[in-house]
């Protein structure tokens, strides 16, 4: 076993070929600051901070699959494995810089992933639109 968490967030990410070098930075500061957990009235009002939560960070380069042609899914927009590597480990230390505890997944493993989804909230964030 390796990353394992209670509370918080699942985040599934892939590193872009076209990804900016401050895309991490960005996207850690609107995760940290989503308040998507339930306060005390029920109304997602609360931080993954407030609540105590933690994240379990997963590389995942298959979120890239471009399926617009043929039945074999593409992965060219997807970052090089090695930059993508970097990129991930990135956006790990920028999560810790806002002060969230971090779990990982190893890079490029076949990896087996647990979720109980408590709550109807899936989001897809793109660093390039924030």
């Amino acid at each position: 076993m390796l990353g394992e968490i209670g509370l918080g967030f699942l985040l599934l990410a892939a590193a872009g070929a076209e990804d900016a070098p401050d895309e991490p930075q960005r996207l850690a500061r609107k995760i940290a600051g989503l308040r998507v957990f339930a306060d005390d009235a029920g109304k997602m009002n609360r931080s993954i901070d407030e609540v105590g939560g933690s994240v379990l960070l997963i590389s995942q380069f298959t979120l890239y699959a471009d399926v617009r042609r043929g039945r074999r899914p593409s992965w060219t927009g997807s970052a090089e494995p090695a930059v993508a590597e970097e990129r991930i480990e990135s956006f790990r230390r920028a999560l810790q810089d806002e002060g969230l505890t971090v779990e990982t997944g190893r890079f490029g493993a076949h990896m087996q992933v647990d979720l109980t989804n408590d709550g109807p909230v899936t989001l897809l964030l793109d660093g390039a639109e924030l």
